[in-house]
């Protein structure tokens, strides 16, 4: 088992977005508590059962965790993070145009699914 300070920022990848987070608490040996504090990769909209497949029994809309969410993470999905800590709101701007251009790139129904979802996330990310 890979193990980290307690307290360490770190990496974490949940679902299918990535964050840096606050390392909380071994709960055991396959599972982390970490608390999250910024956003690196936005999750992946869609049923992951049928990547990039839009006639499905259920399109998912994943969000991204809040800021102090806390979360229970794979101890394999977690590594040291070294680097400034990027304010959450700014973190997850950053994280949605990204995930937004990268699906307009694609162009597909698939992408076009998705970034409607996003754009959808995006008037509750960012209401104030």
């Amino acid at each position: 088992m890979k193990t980290l300070p307690i307290g360490s920022t770190v990496v974490a990848k949940s679902k299918t977005g990535e964050y840096i987070a606050k390392l909380l608490e071994y709960r055991n040996e396959q599972y982390a508590l970490v608390e999250t504090l910024a956003v690196l990769k936005h999750p992946t909209q869609g049923d992951l059962h049928f990547p990039n497949q839009v006639d499905v029994p259920l399109f998912h809309q994943r969000k991204a965790h809040a800021f102090h969410e806390k979360v229970v993470v794979n101890n394999n999905a977690i590594d040291l993070y070294e680097g400034d800590v990027p304010e959450y709101k700014a973190s997850l701007r950053k994280a949605v145009d990204d995930k937004l251009e990268a699906l307009r790139a694609k162009g597909n129904e698939w992408a076009l699914k998705s970034i409607e979802m996003i754009q959808d996330l995006e008037k509750e990310y960012f209401r104030d």
